[in-house]
């Protein structure tokens, strides 16, 4: 009896230490596998939550003034230096903003100074033949009213019959006709000498001393506000049509953008814009008031021809406001296409492809879960979710390649 306990004891004593060593190596297989399974992703966790949303197209555009009146030469001529600068205010009918006087003549070739000379010899011979045919008629004259007055005597006498003196007051009225054409061809080839003598000025002849003609031209504002652009500033010789000013009214401003054709076919008429840059101090407010029905085609710097559509927006906000704003001025626009005041939205940055649909990665249980979604509208940052998330889902933003299906997820600390 006595010596059978010694074995059973002996036995206890072993079966003690082989549990002892068990839950030894239990312990240590399960710190092993602790320390080689893989440890957590540190991500950004956005939550997913409802807040206003719009989507706009964004182009730079440029302010107009709505009506520019380029002003023009109406006649040929020297044009003197305006008294004008950008910037003046004229009056429509009142403000003298040009004047234009005659020019000097032009210069004459050898050939063309020949040609006149032997026109002003023509003329000049032209005259003296004249003037012999005046003195012709006044002797032819001077003939017949002596024999008027010899017919008229003989008639008292009886000596020749009243007929004759009759005959003799004819002949002295066509004299008196004759002298008067012989009087009227002289004038005529005196202006045909003064024509052909004025062929041959030349600017060589012009002096100072010349007096100036006064039958200047004086152009007037159109239309009332102020000048835009001199576009001839110097005194020069112009031709007629040549445009001179630049006029309108910086108070009434619009904004011209060209658009992608395929963005202004969803642009609604009337709608809202944000205006921004051209170093305002605060955004402004502006409509589409017109889109115009035809394109055209733009190269872009990248050397890509595009489709552009101009589109013409009114200033909505005071003029107070954008009173700083003038002719041609950069801005950048904005034209609201869709907005919604409380739209379900999540970053694109959270967003990947899954085959043909969209997908996120949301965080449950501190685990990556693969979550399809449908998404809507979108803009530069953020996308609208139409279904598959629901407000205050947690999602990963961008998601790297370790993040998979029910990776063990870190979220990250945000720092304000």
């Amino acid at each position: 009896m006595n010596s059978k306990n010694p074995q059973n004891a002996m036995d206890r004593l072993l079966s003690k230490r082989s549990l002892g060593i068990a839950a030894s190596a239990l312990a240590i297989l399960a710190l092993v596998v602790w320390a080689l399974r893989a440890p957590p992703v540190a991500v950004d966790l956005v939550e997913v939550a409802r807040a206003p949303m719009q989507v706009t197209a964004d182009e730079e555009g440029k302010t107009r003034v709505k009506q520019v009146f380029v002003v023009s030469a109406p006649v040929a001529g020297k044009l003197r230096r305006s008294p004008l600068d950008v910037g003046d205010t004229v009056v429509r009918d009142e403000t003298v903003i040009a004047t234009i006087e005659p020019s000097a003549p032009v210069f004459l070739d050898v050939r063309a100074r020949q040609e006149a000379e032997a026109q002003v010899a023509a003329a000049r011979a032209a005259v003296a033949l004249a003037e012999a045919e005046v003195r012709q008629a006044e002797t032819e004259q001077s003939w017949a009213e002596s024999e008027l007055q010899r017919a008229r005597s003989l008639v008292q006498t009886n000596v020749v019959s009243a007929r004759t003196a009759e005959r003799a007051r004819l002949e002295l009225t066509k004299q008196q006709a004759a002298l008067a054409r012989a009087k009227a061809s002289l004038q005529v080839r005196a202006a045909e000498l003064a024509t052909a003598s004025a062929h041959l000025v030349g600017p060589e002849t012009v002096s100072d001393q010349t007096p100036k003609p006064s039958c200047c031209v004086d152009v007037r504002s159109p239309q009332s506000g102020q000048v835009l652009r001199e576009l001839q500033e110097s005194e020069r010789v112009v031709a007629a049509g040549t445009p001179l000013f630049e006029i309108g009214n910086a108070a009434e401003l619009e904004i011209v953008v060209d658009l992608l054709s395929t963005d202004a076919v969803r642009i609604p008429p009337g709608a809202k814009a944000i205006v921004e840059g051209a170093g305002l101090p605060a955004p402004l407010e502006a409509k589409v008031r017109r889109i115009e029905p035809a394109a055209f085609t733009k190269v872009s710097a990248l050397g890509i021809e595009e489709q552009r559509v101009r589109i013409i927006l009114d200033m909505t906000s005071p003029f107070e406001a954008w009173k700083r704003l003038g002719h041609d001025y950069r801005v950048f626009v904005r034209i609201i296409m869709w907005s919604e005041a409380a739209a379900l939205r999540i970053p694109l940055s959270a967003l990947f492809r899954q085959g043909d649909k969209w997908a996120v990665y949301t965080a449950v249980n501190a685990r990556a879960k693969l979550t399809l979604v449908e998404i809507g509208h979108r803009n530069n940052e953020v996308a609208e979710v139409r279904s598959g998330l629901k407000p205050g889902d947690l999602v990963v933003q961008h998601p790297s390649d370790r993040v998979t299906n029910d990776t063990r997820l870190a979220p990250r600390p945000r720092t304000n």
